[in-house]
């Protein structure tokens, strides 16, 4: 017997599996995934939490895992769930940790050979301009009134402050902005951690790179989204830092303990939830919304830093450079959405976790210039590799509550990875691949080291076979900026 087999998996079609029902599941598992990516998935534990997150109540369709998908906390990363807003319930650990975690990605008017002369000085101007690692802060002091701005208005305040423009939040998921946001919802300990982060990259798989268009896939997208062979872009990669930390932290352990009071049951508390009506859930809500928009103003603040970094290295104007945003989409979310389900429309909660909005050509919420060829999926691979521009496809709707995978996923821990590159000089490595590399932390790059990560044209031909979202564009690493 295969592992396949040994799973209990059924095959629904190239693309996709079924988990069936069976004891507690009120619904069954779906995984989007060819064989040789299935066989990735099926090494650690992302069908258990599939298994388990189909038995929290008010679960709609089925429990969903992405191309991308491993084993995460509670929900595996790349998981997505949705809930009845009347029986369904809302839970920390299935939206995660890095709450509002997402990719921005803008484009210029350079081409790699503009380009090239200033590499080293620019990666040198964005570590001066974009603080990165574990623990670091930027530049912006935020006093506890403007705190709570940010955490109601998202990149806007940013914007607002001269730090970007009108079109930064025309391309944004939501406008950069979660309505309903409660900043009270946050304690003050996540407002402290969060109090002087904003501009800054963290660490872990977080990520500033400096890319080359070279593969368009489909022309037309490509034209709308204004992506040309051979132009330059950059991607930002990062979240909602200490402050989502804790707010997930804090309110994890807050509905823990009202469980047995709900008369919920679980088969793992990592997935602790608490009923759409409760005021738990309206806490935490308000409070996940808050960092979301902190996040936001983040990534907003960030692209300020390249901006600056750009004009300082090649002694320009951003807007001669030609250094708009593409889109800004996150990857770690919870949100009230309209969607068809065998029960008929449901205004219902999705969460999200390590996978992305891919919202189809005409949806009313992809922003107007790119409606007609669907909204712009940011798609990361690896340092050494090659990322992927996206556009949504009605499959997401039919099939995955308008979601698709967020990266590539890792195939391998980061103490592994450390492991299995000691010895090996990384710097050297991909200085020989042509990409300028800037890192903070003893072993951050060996933790991303490229084969830590599957190949992610392996998950995009998935996505794409399944019609979640086409392939628009490939994107090569010239300058990777890592926490």
């Amino acid at each position: 017997m295969d592992a396949i087999s040994a799973a209990g998996l059924e095959r629904l079609d190239e693309f996709r599996w079924m988990i069936p029902r069976a004891g507690a599941m009120r619904v069954p598992g779906v995984l989007f995934a060819d064989r040789p990516l299935l066989e990735h998935i099926l090494a650690d534990r992302t069908c258990d939490q599939i298994r388990n997150a189909a038995t929290m109540p008010g679960i709609l369709e089925a429990s969903i895992a992405m191309p991308d998908a491993h084993w995460g906390y509670g929900l595996p990363v790349g998981g997505v769930v949705a809930f009845d807003p009347e029986e369904g319930v809302v839970s920390p650990g299935a939206v995660g940790y890095d709450i509002g975690c997402g990719v921005r990605l803008l484009r210029t008017r350079l081409t790699r050979a503009e380009l090239a002369p200033h590499v080293e000085a620019l990666a040198d101007a964005f570590f001066r301009e974009v603080p990165c690692g574990v623990g670091s802060t930027g530049s912006i002091r935020l006093k506890p009134a403007e705190l709570g701005r940010v955490l109601r208005e998202g990149a806007g305040w940013v914007v607002g402050r001269g730090m970007g423009t009108a079109s930064d939040l025309e391309n944004c998921e939501e406008g950069g902005v979660l309505d309903d946001a409660d900043p009270d919802a946050v304690s003050a300990g996540a407002k402290g951690r969060g109090r002087d982060q904003l501009g800054t990259l963290g660490s872990g798989n977080h990520f500033l790179e400096v890319q080359e268009v070279d593969e368009i896939h489909d022309e037309q997208a490509a034209r709308v989204f204004g992506l040309e062979r051979g132009m330059v872009t950059v991607m930002i990669h990062c979240g909602s830092r200490g402050l989502g930390h804790q707010v997930c932290t804090d309110h994890v352990r807050d509905v823990s303990h009202r469980l047995a009071g709900w008369g919920i049951t679980l088969p793992d508390r990592q997935l602790a939830c608490a009923p759409l009506r409760s005021p738990e859930a309206a806490a935490y809500l308000g409070a996940m919304r808050a960092s979301a928009n902190f996040a936001w103003a983040n990534r907003q603040c960030i692209a300020d830093g390249v901006r600056r970094a750009f004009e300082h290295t090649l002694r320009r104007s951003h807007e001669s450079l030609g250094l708009t945003l593409i889109y800004d989409v996150a990857h770690n979310l919870a949100k009230f959405e309209r969607h068809r389900t065998a029960a008929g429309t449901v205004h219902c909660l999705v969460h999200r976790k390590g996978a992305t909005r891919a919202f189809p050509p005409g949806h009313p919420d992809v922003p107007a210039a790119y409606r007609a060829v669907g909204q712009p999926v940011l798609v990361p691979g690896d340092m050494g590799r090659y990322s992927f521009v996206l556009a949504g496809r009605p499959g997401s709707m039919a099939h995955a509550f308008g979601s698709t995978c967020h990266g590539a996923g890792r195939r391998m821990s980061r103490t592994q990875a450390v492991r299995e590159t000691r010895g090996r000089d990384l710097v050297a490595e991909l200085r020989a691949a042509g990409i300028a590399v800037r890192f903070e932390g003893r072993d951050t790059l060996r933790e991303e080291t490229s084969e830590a990560y599957k190949d992610v044209a392996d998950v995009v031909r998935v996505v794409e076979g399944a019609d979640l979202a086409k392939r628009v564009a490939r994107l090569r690493p010239l300058l990777v900026v890592k926490g």
